[in-house]
């Protein structure tokens, strides 16, 4: 087994090592989630914390870790008498971003279940972080089906296996922490909720600090347990502490002045819901015992606050997360309660000070940097021209009717798309392929009926054979890749018509986030086209670029529609089970070299030839059009849409017009 990095050697991020040390007080806090960018030391600091928690004692051979002293009724493995067991460390378990359903919450061995009537269970990783951590590198990229059973497991504290009337449940109850980097993807407001503390890292900009993490990370890697030996010291120190902290921890008195403070920064910040109050409640429960009091005091309070609240005020995924200081600080002094909660004179040399321990006063840095700039048209636009404009500001996003990829597809899980998936309805039944994972009852039954008397059956059981269990197909949606082709030339200018167009896409994007899919963005004006944004599953890096985007010059649709075309070329390499669909906002003009439309034409037919699913926003306005929008999608293949019929509450029937489209074209 590898020697882990000790936790006290880490270089800074204090934040970050106090709100793993606070869960380890009190596991109540909720867990953590830590984002930041690569190479910060994330999930350096989240490996090492397991070796500073105290041992647990479990029953001796329960595979679920039962507590001796109150051992679960329900376990699988039970029933336990009380007392006995033996102690063992507390486990870290790593649930992999790939993992299967069966490999997080256990198998079920169906045919044994049926023809022998056993319950064979094997414990899954649930199981295993029972009691201890449950690791969750790159949570942002989870299954949405792998989230929903970890937010069962983390509000119910059980884990619950059911499989045609057949069930098994065990207790559950364990540390969750999540580490992200947010370029890569948001998470799901639901499972964000679930943390109760959050923490962004990032490396630092100081020499002096940075040369340290070198040389520390080097001498680790020359010789671990040497480099472990060395820091042995200060690690058994903070375990001593954590120890004490717990033993503390039922003696610290949370008073009346604190939870008004605590009730009144909840509120003041609008924070959905009131399990924020709760967090912060206990986080400022534990930073008291982690400093060695037993009082709570208004700093404890700020610092729950930084570390319970900026993940909870966030409305939609381009919210940036963070906390306005001095709002908080006028909260907290307006509602200050008494003097016993108010420590003027903190001693800074007290406990939480030196040896790699983060102080409980050390919080994160930054303004308020969550809401978006207040929605207009801005800029000074011009008719058209070759002059390039500075970027205008989206208008305010609204919802978007659905777009779908017309057929049934075999892509990641999503929202978007019809496609087989292993959750959803129950569309019919065939033989497995490798494991049965989903049985469909009456296919198995109807299969193994004609051969009873041929096997014997004398009682009333079903004498079920592996040939006769059968797979139940289903049908779910999927996420696609959404491609964005942008038109940011001068004649998109005209008229203040980018703000509008910009606050469409936005729309689109935030449509495309909640429906968990890949978006990329392309953006063409003047001679040229660029891949703004690669295919990434980042919609607020998007929404970035896109806020960002400037206009102007000439239009050169043909360009746009071939770089597009490539990316998805090399995307289908990349991920061949990801359907696209190409959404084109433009108002179909084309300016520039020789014989611009007919070369967007041909363009637009490489699309059409290769069946990929197509929108056209219109952006064209004004008493006289051209139609050359719904030209082009007709050439693409697809349908087009105003920006007006894009609101979900104006527009009817859309992604049937894009079916109808598609047949009429097979046809």
């Amino acid at each position: 087994m590898s020697t882990p990095f000790p936790f006290t050697a880490v270089v800074g991020q204090d934040d970050l090592r106090l709100a793993l040390l606070l869960n380890a007080v009190s596991p109540a806090v909720g867990g953590v989630l830590v984002r930041g960018e690569k190479g910060t030391a994330k999930s350096t600091a989240v490996r090492a914390l397991s070796a500073l928690l105290p041992e647990v004692d479990v029953v001796s051979g329960c595979r679920f870790s039962c507590d001796p002293a109150s051992p679960d009724p329900g376990c699988p493995d039970g029933p336990h008498e009380a007392g006995g067991g033996a102690p063992r460390p507390a486990r870290m378990v790593e649930l992999p971003v790939g993992a299967s359903e069966d490999r997080l919450v256990g198998a079920l061995d169906i045919e044994r279940a049926l023809a022998e009537g056993v319950k064979a269970f094997e414990p899954g990783l649930l199981a295993d972080a029972h009691r201890g951590i449950l690791y969750v590198d790159e949570v942002n990229l989870l299954h949405d089906h792998l989230v929903d059973l970890l937010l069962d497991a983390a509000a119910m504290g059980a884990s619950y296996v059911e499989r045609e009337g057949v069930s098994v449940r065990h207790a559950a109850r364990f540390l969750l922490v999540g580490t992200m980097n947010p370029e890569e993807g948001e998470l799901r407001p639901q499972l964000l909720d679930r943390f109760g503390l959050t923490v962004e890292v990032a490396a630092s900009r100081e020499p002096d600090q940075r040369v340290e993490v070198v040389r520390r990370r080097l001498a680790y890697d020359d010789d671990p347990a040497g480099f472990a030996a060395r820091w042995a010291g200060e690690e058994a120190s903070v375990r001593r502490r954590i120890v004490a902290a717990r033993e503390l921890l039922p003696s610290v008195r949370l008073g009346d002045g604190a939870l008004r403070q605590i009730a009144a920064t909840c509120a003041a910040f609008e924070v959905d819901g009131m399990r924020a109050d709760i967090v912060m409640a206990r986080t400022a429960t534990a930073l008291a015992a982690w400093a060695g009091r037993t009082e709570v005091l208004a700093e404890d309070v700020r610092q729950a606050a930084l570390l319970a609240l900026p993940h909870r005020r966030r409305r939609n995924p381009f919210d940036a997360p963070g906390l306005d200081e001095d709002r908080l600080d006028e909260t907290l002094e307006e509602f200050g309660g008494s003097a016993e909660d108010e420590d003027p004179d903190p001693d800074p040399d007290g406990p939480g000070g030196g040896g790699g321990q983060p102080t409980p006063d050390s919080g994160p840095q930054g303004g308020d940097r969550s809401a978006r700039p207040e929605a207009g048209e801005g800029g000074e636009p011009q008719a058209s021209g070759s002059a390039e404009q500075s970027a205008v500001r989206a208008a305010e996003p609204f919802r978007t009717k659905a777009l779908s990829v017309p057929g049934i597809g075999q892509g990641a899980a999503g929202r978007r798309s019809r496609a087989r998936t292993e959750h959803g309805r129950t569309t019919g039944a065939r033989r497995p392929r490798g494991t049965l994972t989903k049985l469909h009852l009456a296919a198995t039954v109807q299969a193994a009926a004609p051969h009873q008397r041929a096997r014997g059956r004398s009682g009333p059981g079903l004498l079920v054979r592996r040939d006769d269990l059968r797979q139940a197909v289903r049908e779910g949606r999927e996420s696609n890749l959404v491609l964005f082709v942008v038109d940011a030339s001068g004649s998109m200018a005209a008229r203040q018509r980018m703000g509008a167009v910009k606050g469409a896409v936005l729309s689109l994007l935030l449509d495309a986030y909640q429906r968990r899919d890949k978006v990329g963005l392309v953006t063409f004006r003047g001679s040229a086209a660029e891949v703004a944004l690669p295919p990434t599953s980042s919609v607020d890096a998007a929404a970035a670029r896109l806020e960002s985007l400037p206009t102007g010059g000439r239009t050169p649709l043909a360009a746009g529609l071939l770089k597009a075309h490539e990316v998805l070329r090399v995307e289908r390499l990349r991920d061949a089970a990801r359907r696209p669909l190409l959404v084109v906002v433009t108002d179909g003009r084309a300016t520039g070299g020789p014989e611009p439309l007919p070369l967007a034409s041909r363009a637009a037919g490489l699309f059409a030839a290769g069946g990929i699913a197509s929108v056209v926003v219109d952006c064209e306005s004004g008493p006289v059009r051209l139609g050359l929008a719904g030209k082009l999608a007709g050439e693409l293949g697809g349908t087009a849409v105003t920006l007006d019929e894009l609101r979900a509450d104006s527009i009817a029937g859309l992604v049937k017009d894009v079916v109808k489209d598609v047949q009429r074209r097979a046809a």
